[in-house]
């Protein structure tokens, strides 16, 4: 089963090839059976090769496959050729698997779109475009897939491309992303020049027989690539486009946060991890960022009125979580975290498009309440993400793996225990603003009147994920808990395990566990006290609390949008939008130039042999004048 391998990124690929080619002239029906049904197929796939994978794992810890040879020039081999282990194997499953579920979510949700096709496509090729990334041998391949992510992104970010505003956001998240590709892409020029390889598992070796650790130029490469990850995942300062991407439709965002895209990022450090250990100061600088950013998404998304717009800031801020942990050292954690995010983040996504579609597409919070009475499967899978995103203990996977970060960021003898005490505060801040969501939402008086629940083919997704949410945390439990360690004995064969601080014992971890779990609990807690309807607070006009002054920064994203539009923004259009078009013109002088450059230099093509002989002679002199210097 193992040679179907191929056939995983091929299926979505078809899918979209037969839509955009034939999509006009089939049903709606048919395109279902097409957009969901290849992706569909792909999950089996993957199920199928996982199987096989595993009958002979760990004894074969990886599989290669090459299909053909894309490039094949003097000193430069690269093929279509894909690399199948731990961590590849989890990162497709996750994408075909919670990828098919929001695609079969669509098939309802956008039946009455008339770009019915178009979207079905477009989803297709980011699936595609997703796996290629993932199961990529080589950068250029990889490379490849994410410039492929990129595309989808801003097709599907501007689906309604009729709306100025959503071609704008689709736009800024182009551009903004694209400065992260120019990074990661100078960053495969030097591995190349340096190796002239383009294999993953081989430039890495040889990076690491070649290169000492802080050696400047791991430090660069290192640089490079993690600016390309922080486009991609939307982590400081390239953080910006992520809120404006909830223009697209509703599962286009489940897909973006939960599936494809922002985990891209975190995917590319985990795989090149042993470039990153080569430079420990940018490991650290991992850490810090993954900090920052998700102190700064977690106290945006406390005051945002846009129900996608609070899940936005929520993913940045659990995002953050994951780049902590790969910057104190603790892969496994990572991906541990992006499993359980992909479960419950999806799972977010997809009961807000449940509560926007009953409502008519209102996305405004404070025009919501008392839903759970009218769409109560919504209510109780909206519960159960939000309390596993907020690390309720014990009975939601995102507290095992959120606990297991803190742990490691802990117990890692290259952290910081300022680093802990600012994540532990995010933990908080993710259990106000997550449940200050559910009471604005579902509890209260009813001030837009719902359609209703959905049909079978949105409930059953939700179903599925809300049972996913509650359960893959049991994957991997503390040793104060039942010491399960499946998940990261299964990924060790891919990435190095956490190394940890002398001293540190079952007690020890047990108080940090406590912490943790007063740190969420504690963070639901005040959002009751703040927002639940009958609480004094609640009374007020939450309208006005959030219209402040003293909020705006906030509700901006700390005005980094701003403050971009000023620095880069209007100079750029100070420039381009002038009357009189100061670069045209620079461009008309270049050209004035090389105009008269050429009509002087055509005098002397007179078509007389002397004159050419002397000129060749004249030539001739001056080199050996210059040689004999």
């Amino acid at each position: 089963m193992l040679k179907l391998l191929w056939l995983i990124p091929v299926l979505p690929l078809t899918g979209f090839l037969v839509l955009a080619l034939c999509g006009g002239r089939l049903t709606r029906s048919q395109i279902a059976w097409v957009g969901c049904g290849s992706v569909g197929a792909a999950a089996v796939t993957t199920a199928l090769v996982a199987a096989d994978f595993f009958h002979t794992f760990p004894d074969r810890e990886f599989y290669q496959q090459t299909l053909w040879n894309w490039i094949d020039t003097s000193g430069m081999t690269v093929g279509i050729s894909w690399y199948l282990d731990a961590l590849s194997l989890l990162m497709v499953a996750v994408i075909t698997g919670v990828g098919f579920l929001i695609h079969l979510y669509s098939t309802e949700y956008m039946a009455h779109d008339d770009g019915y096709a178009r979207f079905f496509a477009y989803m297709n090729l980011f699936v595609a475009a997703m796996l290629t990334l993932v199961l990529a041998d080589n950068l250029l391949l990889l490379y490849l897939g994410w410039e492929g992510v990129g595309l989808c992104s801003y097709l599907l970010i501007g689906f309604w491309y009729r709306e100025p505003e959503y071609g704008t956001a689709a736009q800024k998240a182009f551009i903004v992303t694209r400065i992260g590709d120019t990074a990661l892409a100078i960053g495969l020029f030097i591995l190349f020049t340096q190796f002239t390889s383009l294999s993953i598992q081989q430039v890495q070796s040889l990076a690491v027989e070649a290169w000492p650790v802080g050696s400047n130029l791991a430090m660069i490469v290192a640089v490079l690539f993690l600016i390309g990850a922080v486009g991609k995942s939307a982590q400081l300062p390239l953080q910006v486009w992520l809120p404006d991407a909830m223009a697209g439709p509703t599962p286009v965002s489940a897909l973006i946060h939960a599936a494809t895209m922002v985990t891209a990022g975190v995917y590319l450090i985990a795989r090149m991890h042993h470039l990153f250990t080569l430079a420990p100061m940018v490991q650290e600088v991992i850490a810090v960022l993954g900090l920052m950013t998700l102190l700064l998404a977690a106290t945006s998304a406390l005051v945002q009125h846009d129900i996608k717009r609070v899940l936005a800031y929520s993913t940045m801020s659990q995002i953050g979580y994951m780049f902590l942990a790969l910057g104190v050292g603790a892969w496994s954690a990572a991906l541990f975290h992006f499993l359980t995010h992909s479960c419950f983040k999806a799972l977010l996504f997809l009961a807000a498009g449940s509560v926007i579609h009953s409502l008519h597409h209102e996305q405004d919070i404070f025009k919501m309440g008392g839903l759970r009475r009218h769409l109560p499967w919504t209510f109780w899978t909206f519960l159960i993400g939000a309390a596993a995103m907020s690390g309720v203990p014990l009975i939601t996977s995102g507290f095992y793996s959120k606990d297991w970060i803190l742990w490691s960021v802990w117990s890692s003898p290259i952290s910081h225990r300022w680093i802990w005490f600012g994540a532990v505060f995010g933990a908080l801040l993710t259990g106000l603003y997550s449940f200050r969501l559910i009471f604005h939402v579902f509890f209260g008086e009813v001030r837009t009147q719902p359609t209703g629940e959905p049909g079978l083919a949105m409930r059953v997704p939700l179903v599925i994920l809300a049972f996913l949410a509650l359960t893959v945390g049991f994957l991997e439990m503390p040793h104060t808990l039942g010491n399960v360690t499946m998940f990261s004995h299964y990924l060790s064969h891919a990435l190095p395990t956490t190394e940890l601080l002398t001293g540190m014992d079952e007690a020890s971890e047990a108080r940090e566990q406590l912490a943790v779990t007063v740190a969420a609990l504690l963070g639901i807690g005040l959002a009751a006290l703040l927002f639940l309807p009958g609480s004094r607070p609640a009374s007020r006009s939450a309208d006005q609390s959030t219209e402040r002054p003293s909020m705006t920064v906030l509700q901006e994203g700390w005005g980094f949008d701003r403050l971009y539009d000023r620095l880069f923004v209007r100079p750029w259009f100070s420039l381009t939008r002038d009357p009189s078009d100061r670069l045209d013109r620079g461009y008309e002088w270049l050209a004035v130039c090389a105009e008269s450059c050429h009509s002087w230099m055509s005098h002397t093509q007179t078509g007389q042999v002397r004159w050419y002989a002397a000129t060749v002679a004249v030539g001739t002199l001056m080199l050996l004048g210059l040689f004999a210097m």
